[in-house]
């Protein structure tokens, strides 16, 4: 039996049973089942073979924001409009068929767009190339999921469908669960706040799933089974994601009007630009890049190039040392900085200070 053909019996059986709390046991079962049998999806156990052709491109810039959408929706007109280069664009499904990378420069910060070949539906269980358009979507720092303004909510739940079943989570903060397995001792199961879905046995039923039968489990949230399984699985990513509503040229003024109130949606016209600035305005929002100017000794700040922070890095003075140049930590002494951190300007801070946007530093050696 293929792992397609064992999927499809489990989410049949899921279907099937009625959700209470005589087959909550049950059905976390069947959860943490199907998140086993999709990882191998993703992941055959053999060698598999390469990426594929044209597929992943060179990280370069600050940030990274692919295009995920089903074909014709758009993505091809709005990265040409965004970023000035030409991605094939015709009135036909399936235009783009690899990878297209363009960037944009925004605020001082360098971001890569990459343009995905649309995905159909069922590109989860590695229908058409959705397996690797949706590789390439996990290495984003944000989604863009454009969608037709016609039917925007059909296919956003198909397209959210599509990626939660890669392990991709979006616009969702990581459950707050500490999990650690150990050599012996059994399951032992602490709650800092009560629970509503889960329990000590469904706890075990879940991790036994997995063939883990000794491990400390820590809920420090009201976790769902979904949570754990996430955890335990521990290849999930949590990318941010807007929401793309191309199109708006074709609906009438009241139409727009109920679509703003889609939450993480913005409403554009990819073909006469319009509303363009508050889909910039928002990506730049939901990227959370830190910008910060130096300032040479004696100098003024150049507002030209600002070092561009992310979460990832951190915002600390040391963060920014380090994008700055490796060696610059060995001789640091202390920091001046002007701006929103500090109470006073300049105030001298050491390496550990949180930096925010537009701060102006300059590094003191020893």
């Amino acid at each position: 039996m293929s792992i397609l053909q064992k999927i499809q019996d489990v989410e049949a059986e899921m279907a099937r049973t009625q959700k209470n709390k005589a087959t909550a046991h049950h059905l976390g079962l069947l959860k943490a089942k199907l998140a086993k049998l999709r990882r191998e999806l993703i992941q055959p156990k053999g060698g598999g073979g390469g990426p594929g052709e044209g597929f992943d491109v060179a990280k370069t810039g600050d940030a990274r924001i692919g295009f995920v959408g089903f074909p014709s929706v758009g993505k091809s007109t709005l990265m040409t409009n965004l970023a000035g280069v030409y991605s094939e664009v015709a009135s036909y499904e399936f235009t783009t068929l690899t990878t297209v990378p363009g960037v944009i420069r925004y605020k001082g910060a360098k971001i890569q767009l990459l343009d995905l070949p649309g995905i159909i539906e069922g590109a989860k269980d590695g229908k058409g190339r959705g397996r690797q358009v949706i590789a390439v979507a996990r290495t984003c720092s944000l989604i863009f999921i454009v969608l037709d303004v016609l039917k925007p909510l059909h296919d956003k739940q198909l397209i959210e469908r599509e990626l939660e079943g890669f392990g991709i989570r979006l616009n969702k903060k990581p459950p707050n669960i500490a999990f650690k397995k150990k050599e012996r001792g059994g399951i032992n199961l602490t709650n800092s706040v009560a629970q509503s879905q889960l329990d000590g046995d469904m706890v075990k039923s879940i991790l036994s799933e997995y063939k883990i039968h000794n491990a400390d489990v820590i809920l420090r949230c009201d976790a769902t089974p979904d949570d754990l399984i996430d955890v335990v699985e521990g290849n999930r990513v949590y990318i941010p994601a807007i929401f793309v509503l191309n199109k708006i040229d074709q609906i009438s003024i009241e139409e727009l009007d109920i679509i703003y109130r889609i939450p993480h949606a913005v409403p554009i016209s990819a073909h006469h630009k319009w509303n363009f600035d508050d889909l910039l305005e928002k990506m730049w929002d939901y990227l959370s890049l830190t910008r910060i100017y130096t300032k040479p000794k004696g100098q003024l700040p150049d507002y030209t190039a600002p070092i561009i922070l992310t979460t990832s890095k951190g915002r600390t003075v040391e963060a920014f040392c380090n994008t700055l140049h490796k060696g610059i930590m060995r001789e640091f002494k202390q920091a001046l900085v002007w701006g929103r951190s500090v109470k006073h300007n300049p105030q001298r801070v050491g390496k550990e200070h949180m930096l925010e946007d537009e701060d102006v530093v300059q590094i003191v050696k020893k």
